[in-house]
């Protein structure tokens, strides 16, 4: 007789106890077993698809059917209530906020109008509302060209298929008003049959292509970047490419770094536009995300953009990507936590300290830039030439160059406050040694006494600075808004019914 037999003989109430005890275990692990069934139950019935989606399909709502959980979470990026003390995700004026912009912009367009980014939802209405983009009341005026849409929205792929890349590269953004509606979204990312992540933009594909590397070779990890690089860079319009279209073209060929893309942008003497002040040739930096995020640290972990901006998160015993796009300093447990097992509030201080510190040096430049544009348009007033002045503008050129580099990056100073404090500094330097020049060249012709600075603490009174006429650009555009826009929309609409109709007489 074994030891527990005898046990249980001695005291019978044992045996009821190994018996109940195994009962419970064995309904515990019922519970399990059907719970585990039941998941997967639900996990099949969700990703059984409800509409077949085209290949070309721009509407988020047809990929919402089929993809209910990430379509639900992607129109968090409707929500604009987030700032941080810096940016975020809600409307601020960042020309009120910094008038010297205004000035460091003169003469482009962003010196008439510069908001912080709102979330994808807004792609389409707020190209439509800057007065960057003018106030054409026919579909061949400017300012800007059509290439401007190309990151705007899921129409972009199907029109570059119908139209070709470069064709849609040619003529003027209005052109596409009525055609490109639906807000950043599914298509611009995912394969419509597979979900995979995929490239959608030609410029990335080209400039990895002249780089000798092969996009379509990286891993899934890397896409979870690299769907992002297709728009989060800098780039330009090439008016060389192809005759007649301003195509899209990343500056890569010779590297990511500042210095790198301004030999490439030197040697093929491009500039976007002429400084209505100091009449330097100037580079406007777009937003150089993609390239600061690979000097980062984040970057050398093999941390993609997605893993910060769009983490995994559970929802009925599902895992799936929160396509909430948005800062991780308004995730933080999902976002930041993961890896970092600091408290919250240690976190953000972490944060804002890289902010705070590249944001004291990079107002100092913004200021000296400004001194050296107005010093720059009294060399001229006084009878400079262009050979006195050649050095002085190219100095003015890669210092602004720099700071631009900078501000336009979209979270640098976290990414990669390292080499974000090293472009700054190097354009404090090329500012102040421009400086240098520009005061011994006022002496020369004449001119011995410091030029004050001008009186621009509002943005009203900097852009009464430089010449802007803001009653008339904000009259325009309202008229836009009111006349022209809600045709477009009414086009859209009655193209999407005949779509719809289409698909509908194939099934």
């Amino acid at each position: 007789m074994s030891a527990k037999q005898k046990l249980t003989e001695k005291r019978p109430w044992l045996a009821w106890i190994f018996f109940l005890a195994t009962v419970v275990v064995v309904f515990f692990l019922g519970l399990l077993a059907s719970s585990i069934v039941e998941r997967r139950a639900e996990a099949a019935y969700v990703n059984v698809p409800k509409v077949e989606i085209g290949k070309f399909e721009p509407r988020n709502e047809v990929w919402g059917q089929n993809y209910p959980r990430e379509f639900q979470s992607y129109y968090g990026t409707a929500d604009t209530s987030f700032q941080s003390k810096y940016n975020g995700n809600t409307m601020i004026d960042m020309l009120e906020v910094d008038p010297r912009l205004v000035v460091l912009w003169a003469g482009y367009g962003f010196s008439k109008d510069y908001n912080q980014g709102r979330g994808h939802y807004y792609a389409i209405t707020d190209i439509q509302n800057t007065l960057r983009t003018g106030a054409p009341k026919t579909p061949k005026e400017g300012p800007m060209p059509a290439t401007c849409m190309t990151c705007k929205s899921p129409d972009v792929p199907r029109l570059m298929n119908e139209k070709g890349v470069a064709a849609f590269y040619t003529g003027a953004w209005a052109e596409l008003g009525a055609e490109v509606v639906n807000p950043i979204g599914c298509a611009d990312c995912h394969d419509n049959e597979t979900m995979n992540l995929t490239i959608t933009r030609p410029a990335l594909v080209e400039a990895f292509e002249r780089m000798g590397k092969d996009v379509t070779k990286a891993s899934h990890q890397e896409m979870r970047s690299l769907v992002c690089a297709q728009c989060h860079v800098e780039y330009y319009f090439n008016k060389k490419t192809v005759e007649g279209a301003q195509y899209l073209t990343f500056p890569w060929d010779n590297g990511f770094s500042v210095e790198a893309m301004e030999e490439y942008y030197d040697n093929m003497e491009f500039s976007d536009w002429t400084h209505s002040i100091s009449k330097a040739p100037m580079l406007k930096a777009q937003h150089p995300g993609y390239e600061i995020y690979m000097t980062g640290i984040h970057a050398q972990r093999g941390v993609s953009c997605a893993d910060c901006h769009m983490p995994y998160k559970s929802e009925g015993g599902q895992k799936f990507t929160d396509h909430h796009m948005q800062s991780p300093l308004n995730n933080i447990a999902n976002s930041c936590q993961v890896c970092h097992r600091e408290e919250a509030g240690t976190l953000l201080a972490n944060v804002y300290e890289r902010q705070d510190k590249i944001i004291e040096n990079r107002d100092k430049l913004e200021e000296l830039l400004v001194r050296a544009h107005v010093e720059a348009k009294k060399a001229w007033d006084l009878g400079a030439d262009e050979t006195q002045m050649e050095d002085i503008l190219m100095g003015i050129r890669h210092a602004q160059w720099r700071w631009d580099y900078a501000a336009a990056s979209h979270g640098g100073s976290f990414h990669s406050p390292v080499e974000v404090g090293r472009v700054i500094s190097t354009g404090i330097t090329i500012a102040q040694e421009t400086r240098i020049e520009l005061a011994r060249l006022l002496a020369d012709l004449g001119h011995n006494q410091a030029i004050p600075y001008p009186d621009i603490a509002t943005k009203a009174k900097a852009q009464e600075f430089i010449g802007l006429d803001m009653e008339k650009l904000n009259d325009e555009k309202q008229d836009f808004l009111k006349n022209i826009v809600p045709k477009w929309m009414e086009e859209a609409e009655e193209r999407e019914k005949t779509y719809d109709a289409v698909v509908k007489l194939q099934e």
